[in-house]
């Protein structure tokens, strides 16, 4: 019987208790043994539920539980999820996390921490909720050399994309319908400009190239400029507008960013919706594989956690190894990076567009007294010495 305890009995606390409980005859079948949940760590009393059987408010109960073999970390947040973590590693135990904040800013530490006390640090939950990522980089594509991410990693923003588009909502009608509906939080800034997006992009590249991505080197843009008028040029393109996150690797320089995106259908990211999270992988090798599912939510980011339980129970007593060092990867300024854009501009006068911008193609009938247009390729710095020299821009989507 492998013995384990959960810190947090919030959204995905209670999830994973209640997938632990649920599905363990299944768990059992498979794994060949049972998982017990000896401990719940909260502040709080939870008197009509079943979990008050092993409910505890003091870490230490389980800090010096020698039966405890792995915990779920499902606070939330830096501190005291930090120390914690880093206790518990340094005792021995596994510990399994959907922390994404946690992992971004001391994954590597941890994951040192677990190596040298023959245990293992798995965070599998902490990108893309419900959806396997992490260990398919770690394992299936271990081979690869990854030449690019692309993600859909927001549920929140992928929602207000999708209700924007097809119901021709404003963005602020859309976010409070989003708040109203749980999807959003009471502060939505995480999501709405991008961070959130930022943070497991960060984490996803660092696992692909095996050094360390700060998040705060990534151009990020949330969704906060998107309008109706965007979205109806995008029709008329045959296209629509998500919210990407993004890196490459071109040669021996790597690329990040996380904004919005117009996309063609014949991507596949093209049908990702509502709040869904979708992502692509292209290794050198094997080309394009996407993953895709529900990007958070209480059980299917709690089915996530478990999956490494089961991880480092199949594995008791040696350490799972996710190669990702201190060292820094150096993320390379976007002004290098080639793409097309899209522009809106208020102007109707074509002769102006085309001195500044070269041969473009045009998107017309749209709205009065401007004109959108999509860019030859050209590097990010080129487009904004030309978006300066113009002047009048309204707005620009990046085209992928």
């Amino acid at each position: 019987m492998i013995k384990v305890a959960i810190w947090g009995y919030g959204t995905v606390g209670s999830g994973v208790f209640e997938v632990l409980r649920k599905n363990s005859a299944v768990i059992e079948n498979k794994l060949g043994d049972t998982i017990e949940v000896k401990y719940v760590l909260d502040l709080r009393d939870f008197e009509d539920d079943p979990v008050k059987e092993v409910l505890v408010h003091d870490v230490e109960e389980i800090l010096s539980d020698p039966e405890v073999a792995v915990i779920c970390e499902t606070m939330g947040g830096e501190n005291p999820a930090y120390t914690f973590t880093k206790r518990a590693l340094e005792s021995g135990k596994s510990v399994c996390t959907s922390n994404k904040e946690l992992v971004e800013k001391h994954g590597p530490e941890l994951l040192q921490i677990a190596k040298a006390h023959n245990c293992s640090y798995l965070f599998e939950a902490s990108v893309g909720g419900g959806i396997p990522i992490i260990r398919p980089l770690r394992t299936s594509l271990a081979q690869e050399e990854i030449q690019s991410i692309t993600g859909i990693l927001n549920g929140t923003t992928n929602y207000i994309l999708t209700k924007m588009e097809t119901e021709g909502l404003a963005f602020e009608s859309v976010l409070k319908r989003a708040q109203e509906k749980g999807y959003a939080e009471k502060n939505p800034d995480a999501d709405i400009l991008g961070f959130d997006a930022c943070r497991k992009i960060a984490i996803l590249t660092s696992l692909a190239y095996g050094k360390n991505v700060n998040y705060t080197d990534i151009l990020t843009e949330g969704i906060t400029a998107i309008t109706n008028k965007d979205f109806a040029y995008a029709r008329k393109l045959g296209a629509t507008i998500k919210l990407f996150a993004k890196s490459v690797k071109k040669g021996e320089k790597y690329y990040a960013l996380v904004a919005p995106f117009l996309v063609k259908p014949e991507n596949p990211l093209y049908a990702v919706n509502g709040v869904y999270n979708a992502i692509l992988v292209n290794g050198n090798m094997g080309g394009e594989t996407m993953y895709y599912g529900k990007g958070a939510g209480k059980l299917a980011t709690a089915s996530a956690v478990v999956s490494d339980v089961l991880d480092c129970a199949r594995h008791f007593g040696k350490h799972l190894n996710v190669k990702w060092d201190e060292e820094k990867l150096e993320i390379s300024p976007i002004d290098g990076a080639v793409r097309k854009f899209f522009v809106r501009a208020s102007t109707t006068d074509m002769a102006q567009v085309e001195a500044v911008f070269g041969e473009v193609e045009l998107i017309t009938g749209v709205a009065d007294n401007e004109c959108g247009f999509v860019t030859a390729e050209m590097t990010e710095a080129e487009y904004r010495e030309k978006a300066a020299k113009m002047g009048n821009i309204i707005g620009m989507i990046r085209v992928d």
